[in-house]
């Protein structure tokens, strides 16, 4: 069976760095990837499933925050990835949400952003370290959960901003130890993940890598869903009207 294809975006300042890793742990799990970037071709109809990946802040913009002068931002990656997570979400593609991609989940269905999130929570732990150095805790019953096995989970920090008030449709899957949302998830089916962390830094760790995984497993899922239906469809073509 072919390997399903996952869709990635990446930013054009550092893409070149990081698409290489979010492709490797997609491979790892079974799959393989296309690069996508604001100014090339991406769409959600040639892919299984996408990953809306980390770097530059969301613009206040798109959620109705107050402009910060020390902010790097990328307005057309932030239209893209926006237009990405609303056609996904309206067909039901899988998404997974790597940090700055959690942040694009969440305003893309209507959710805010704390824009400097440590002045707000001022009892969590600031690390800015791709080690594991960080412990977030997992909400009970949460996919999220059911996926690490576990409720306190190790993972690496390199935000400033994070999720304030929630989009259309998620739940929070994970806070750190001051309260700060650390993922959020879709409420139904099917796969929908935002990490505020970036596991593809963290492939050594089998945790980390089944987030990959379950991103994959329900890609493929949508793919055979998908054929199922053509197939349907092309039967139901080809058969003559009676009478």
């Amino acid at each position: 069976m072919t390997r399903p294809v996952i869709g990635v975006t990446v930013s054009r300042r550092s893409g070149w760095r990081i698409y290489p890793l979010v492709a490797f742990n997609i491979w790892l799990a079974g799959g393989r990837s296309q690069r996508w970037q604001a100014g090339r071709p991406a769409d959600v109809d040639a892919v299984d499933g996408i990953v809306i990946g980390g770097g530059d802040d969301i613009s206040p913009d798109f959620y109705g925050g107050e402009f910060v002068t020390s902010a790097r931002l990328d307005p057309d990656r932030d239209r893209l990835e926006r237009s990405l997570v609303a056609a996904a979400w309206a067909q039901n593609t899988p998404i997974l949400g790597i940090c700055r991609g959690a942040q694009m989940m969440n305003v893309a269905l209507g959710g805010t952003l704390h824009q400097d999130a440590y002045k707000v929570y001022t009892t969590s732990r600031h690390v800015w370290t791709v080690l594991p150095r960080k412990t977030v805790q997992t909400a009970e019953q949460s996919r999220l959960a059911r996926l690490m096995g576990r409720k306190g989970i190790r993972v690496n920090a390199l935000h400033s901003q994070a999720v304030k008030d929630l989009g259309d449709g998620l739940v929070i899957a994970a806070r750190d130890e001051g309260g700060m949302i650390q993922a959020v998830e879709s409420i139904r089916d099917p796969f929908a993940l935002g990490v505020q962390w970036h596991p593809e830094h963290l492939f050594y760790l089998r945790t980390q890598r089944r987030i990959f995984r379950a991103l994959v497993t329900a890609a493929r899922a949508y793919r055979q869903r998908n054929h199922q239906i053509g197939a349907v469809a092309e039967e139901a073509a080809a058969d003559p009207l009676p009478g």
